[in-house]
């Protein structure tokens, strides 16, 4: 239905998402979509630049009468989170989004819907091609790998931006102005383990599925599954019980999504078959029952498959179990200044241990930098009973709040003027580039807004249509009245 989409209003701005959906786009596999948009910026006969990362930079002057304004940016990153249903049949690498109307809504069919960041990329587009909109001199960045780990806005270089203000267009409720966000850090613990030839008779494969997952930032206040926390609770109580020898864990995916699935495969002993798939299934109800507000899916099941032939040391295999149990998950710390702000929290993302080795991945948030650091070390310290290496990588700082910039005020203003009501100022616990791009452009007065995304990360994922057009008019009016 993607021809659909491109009769919704704005008809220009939903023709360019269309257009971008169809070009293959995951972070750090951006050069279809880099080449893509410095194509898009050459068509168009404006400045374009190409920065050694793959930023994409786009010049385009003022419209007629504005040429006294000042430049602004524009800013949205090309990189989408690539994520779909098990049961969805999908390439990611050689496919484009197919993308359907939903009522109010629009979202794609068993994938992610890339409006993260897509919407924010196409609005830019239809600016930088319209010959009607009034605007300032616009600069329009590009950035690539914001999703995992800002490595286009760590490495744009100082001078090769102008203006004053920036509008990151990477906020996801329609009545939201984003003033401050969250820093990160990537933790990981790897490691190998010696392996034994199985002890029991059967094999099992016990599968988490079904959890809503999300945004690791932005939904972690929510209270909703992890499924390798839940795994690991179920496996924890079943070696209290029986005998279980560990063959294999595959659990989440992404850092930055909440993991959905997990796949565990264990020896046991035929004489306790029975039983356990009792007690399984009682696990399940339990856990149902406390889930059952975030998670309406979630179902835990097993089924029988050849017994595996290795299978992990029984003293590792507890050091694990206890190591994953005891690394913080979740919300770490509140704000203790701004009202249902989350300060901190670590997502515990992919649990991978197979073959003689193991993996795993944690994406630690926080506003506060020196908590932040407090979080990564004692994550290291659980996995340093497990004698892991673990290392950090994808660091990037917090955006500090300046509630009296006159972009903050100029914006709130318009949108008490428009729509009649308070926008909530305030900051987010998702990691946005603003707090990078402000080290190399310290004078840079930043905001954030956009349309209403739902289930970004995730197979979920969702824009609300009316609010896209509110959104692009909200826009249009901040840029006929910036100075």
């Amino acid at each position: 239905m993607n021809e659909a989409i491109r009769e919704l209003e704005p008809k220009s701005l939903w023709n360019h998402f269309a257009d971008l959906n169809a070009v293959p786009r995951a972070s750090k596999n951006e050069a279809r979509v880099i080449e893509f948009m410095k194509k898009f910026g050459e068509s168009l006969n404006l400045s374009t630049y190409v920065d050694e990362v793959g930023n994409v930079i786009i010049k385009k002057p003022a419209s007629k009468g504005f040429e006294h304004k000042s430049a602004i940016v524009l800013q949205s990153h090309l990189d989408m989170v690539h994520q779909k249903n098990a049961t969805t049949i999908f390439d990611f690498d050689t496919q484009g989004i197919d993308m359907l109307i939903d009522g109010d809504w629009v979202k794609a069919n068993g994938t992610t819907l890339g409006a993260d960041n897509g919407i924010g990329v196409a609005t830019i587009m239809t600016i930088l091609a319209s010959k009607e909109i009034e605007h300032p001199p616009i600069e329009a960045l590009f950035t690539i790998d914001e999703e995992t780990g800002m490595t286009g806005a760590l490495a744009l270089q100082g001078g090769l931006l102008d203006a004053k203000v920036m509008l990151n267009l990477d906020t996801e409720e329609d009545d939201e102005l984003t003033i401050g966000c969250a820093g990160g850090v990537d933790v990981s613990a790897t490691g190998t383990y010696q392996t034994f030839k199985a002890k029991l008779q059967q094999g099992l494969q016990i599968s988490v599925k079904g959890l809503t997952g999300g945004h690791s930032g932005i939904d972690i206040h929510k209270g909703r599954g992890n499924a390798n926390k839940i795994m690991n609770r179920l496996l924890s109580s079943l070696s209290k019980l029986y005998q279980i020898e560990i063959n294999q864990i595959d659990g989440g995916s992404l850092r930055n999504a909440i993991p959905r699935e997990s796949v565990v495969i264990i020896a046991i002993r035929n004489a306790d078959l029975e039983s356990m798939q009792q007690f399984i299934e009682s696990f399940n109800r339990i856990l149902q029952l406390e889930y059952h507000h975030t998670d309406p899916n979630l179902h835990i099941s097993s089924d029988l498959v050849t017994c595996p032939e290795m299978v992990l040391e029984g003293g590792f295999q507890a050091r694990l179990l206890s190591c994953l149990y005891a690394c913080p998950n979740g919300i770490y710390r509140m704000s203790p200044s701004i009202d249902g702000l989350v300060q901190t929290s670590n997502n515990l993302a992919r649990v991978f241990l197979s073959n003689g080795k193991y993996s795993i991945q944690c994406l630690t948030r926080s506003s506060v930098d020196t908590e932040k650091i407090d979080l990564r070390d004692a994550i290291t310290a659980v996995f340093n009973l497990l004698q892991s290496e673990v290392i950090y990588g994808g660091e990037y700082p917090g955006w500090t709040p300046n509630p009296d910039a006159s972009i903050v005020k100029l914006m709130r203003k318009i949108y008490v003027e428009k729509y009649g009501g308070e926008p909530k100022v305030e900051a987010c616990h998702a990691g946005l580039e603003c707090g990078i791009l402000g080290t190399n452009y310290p004078d840079l007065q930043m905001i954030s807004f956009g349309p209403t995304i739902r289930g970004a990360h995730s197979p979920d994922e969702k824009v609300s249509i009316p609010s896209v057009r509110k959104f692009w008019d909200f826009l249009l009016d901040t840029l006929r009245k910036v100075e």
